[in-house]
């Protein structure tokens, strides 16, 4: 018989620290960018936009469409980097072990 009562310890203990990962989520921020730097997002860990910056160069009418494919761009680099940051935080969390398939951290 397999030792239950060390795999509920186990299981309380990652359970502990899943939710002080989410806790840390808040404090984590990643960068993105795009158009070579004249656009860029800062996102908390949890896919929150928190700032953004435009250049004053794209700051023209007939530069809408530009700004706005350059904000979705910078979006999605940043939300990349952040599937990056958040892999290794779980990797350090489980000592490797993969997630179960769906589960998210946000």
């Amino acid at each position: 018989m397999p030792d239950f009562l060390g795999l509920m310890k186990q299981a309380a203990e990652l359970k502990s620290k899943m939710e002080a990962m989410q806790a840390e989520l808040d404090r984590v921020e990643v960068d993105g960018s795009a158009g070579g730097g004249l656009v860029t997002l800062k996102l908390s860990g949890k896919g929150e936009v928190r700032a953004a910056h435009i250049d004053q160069s794209l700051l023209k009418p007939d530069q809408r469409e530009i700004i706005e494919d350059l904000i979705v761009a910078a979006h999605a680099d940043a939300r990349r980097r952040l599937e990056t940051v958040l892999q290794d935080k779980m990797q350090a969390l489980t000592g490797g072990l993969p997630l179960p398939p769906g589960l998210k951290l946000f």
